[in-house]
């Protein structure tokens, strides 16, 4: 009796037969379940830092408030790219980090540079800096377009603003949902400079007198022998004609009112910003999708989502869809599954053509389909993703998978042809093969070895498709070891299969 790694699942078919189907099964539950992109999830350890000072020029911002900033976050080990942007009353700062690092604990370094710095920054910053964590890899996969052709921009911008973008943010799979050209309402105050020198007054007094005339500020109780009623009078100006008669100011006994140096209007709060979609204002909604989640699951919720949240805005204002990202991804990974499924009915073909033997035919057949899904679930458990790097890992991994079966079942099939039975020569055959296969197995996988081993973006981006490839050439050695000489016996339990 021959010995070898095959030997117990050719004298136990039906385990080796339970073991294949519950390996085709899991592939099957886990091909659905990876998520879909066009490319490897990476992570770039990169975080964003902004400050903002209303009214300050963009050399104000870059010489007072991101100059002592970046002198402290130069000094945070690991900073392998620092960048800032400096525009008219904000500052925005990105740092991006070696990749080995942890994007956490950079976090944690960024604020204590924060702390740092705020000795140097300017005293009536309205807010301390503040930092957020990003992927400069991750692009929008939905940009939804919100306009009316009767609506107030502003009434749109409440709409996308409260209603359609804090519901898309509660979405499986979301993680953020950005607006474009927001149009906050805002009353806005608009001063006559030559009316303001006429009455002795500057700019800063005005500003001065504005930010105290809306405050809401707690009004007390009332207070009886029986009864006690809590004041709920808001003294907060909604209206643009109430901010008309505000007083800023007393000059020669008499108050100065806005109205008399100029006058407030109902408007956005930031006039710079503005959307146009098909030549019509718009409030845009940009959304992206949390790391490792499926995008076409996720923007198919998405557009569920949008036919209920329809009901809930003015009739008047309409969401539509500008750039779907789905669309390209599931082009491109459409066309790279065909091309997996081509190769593998070409194989097939060839295998017939020159083997001219129908079962020798079909056990390839199975074998690669089976191998494939094998290493759909491992990549399910690495946490991989289902793109176009994976795809042409197992279209590459095709031929390797073809290789182990051939190898297997042509000295089986020698065996066989000089004389011993399908039993023996499957006993025979494997136990010569055996290591033959998992040293060809070995080797194929020590040529991925410099791609495991590169590093920066590209590395990190290509060492999936490395592992992918391993995992599936030993799939594949495991399935030619087991099923491939069991299926090339069947003589031996009364089927005629030459």
């Amino acid at each position: 009796m021959y010995k070898g790694l095959s030997a117990p699942f050719i004298n136990r078919p039906i385990a080796t037969t339970l073991i294949m189907v519950a390996v085709l099964l899991v592939g099957l539950v886990a091909f659905p379940s990876l998520p879909v992109a066009p490319l490897p999830q990476v992570d770039f350890p990169t975080i964003a830092v902004s400050a903002s000072l209303p009214g300050a020029s963009p050399d104000t911002m870059a010489s007072s408030v991101a100059q002592p900033l970046e002198r402290q976050i130069a000094q945070i080990p690991g900073v392998s790219q620092m960048t800032s942007t400096s525009s008219l009353g904000a500052t925005a700062i990105t740092v991006q980090f070696d990749l080995n690092r942890n994007i956490d604990a950079a976090a944690n370094d960024i604020q204590a540079a924060i702390n740092a710095a705020s000795g140097q920054l300017p005293k009536d910053l309205p807010s301390p800096p503040t930092y957020r964590k990003v992927n400069p890899s991750d692009t929008p996969i939905l940009i939804l377009s919100v306009q009316s052709d009767v609506a107030p921009i502003i009434d749109v911008d409440d709409a996308a603003e409260n209603i359609l973008a804090q519901h898309l943010s509660q979405v499986s799979g979301v993680s953020l949902v950005r607006i474009g050209g927001q149009q906050t309402p805002a009353i806005r105050v608009q001063i006559d400079p030559a009316k303001l020198v006429e009455k002795g007054m500057q700019l800063e007094d005005v500003r001065t007198q504005i930010a105290i005339a809306t405050a809401d500020s707690p009004k007390g109780a009332l207070i009886g022998p029986k009864q006690t009623f809590t004041i709920q009078a808001n003294d907060q100006l909604t209206l643009a004609k109430e901010w008309n008669d505000v007083i800023v100011a007393y000059r020669n006994g008499a108050p100065v009112r806005v109205r008399d140096i100029g006058h407030a209007i109902a408007g956005p709060q930031d006039t710079t910003q503005a959307a146009w979609s098909n030549g019509k204002r718009s409030v845009f909604l940009v959304v992206f999708k949390i790391p490792g989640a499926n995008v076409i699951n996720t923007v198919e919720a998405i557009k569920s989502t949008l036919t209920t949240l329809q009901a809930s805005i003015p009739p008047t204002i309409h969401v539509s869809i500008l750039s779907d990202r789905t669309t390209t991804i599931r082009a491109s990974v459409r066309d790279v599954e065909f091309t997996l499924v081509l190769t593998i009915a070409l194989v097939v073909m060839v295998i017939f053509v020159f083997l001219r033997n129908l079962w020798a035919t079909i056990i390839p057949s199975i074998t690669v389909p089976l191998a494939l899904l094998g290493s759909c679930a491992l990549m399910w458990v690495a946490g991989y993703s289902l793109d176009n790097l994976s795809l042409m890992a197992f279209t590459i991994a095709v031929g390797f998978v073809v290789d182990d079966a051939i190898v297997m079942l042509e000295n089986i099939t020698r065996h066989i042809e000089e004389g011993e039975k399908p039993f023996q020569a499957a006993l025979k055959g494997s136990a010569e093969i055996g290591f033959t296969i998992i040293s060809i197995s070995v080797s194929l996988v020590a040529v991925l070895i410099p791609l495991l081993m590169m590093s920066g973006i590209i590395g990190r981006l290509f060492r999936e498709f490395a592992v992918t490839i391993a995992m599936t050439i030993f799939v594949s050695a495991f399935v030619s070891l087991t099923l491939t000489p069991m299926m090339r016996h069947l003589r031996h339990l009364g089927v005629d299969v030459r």
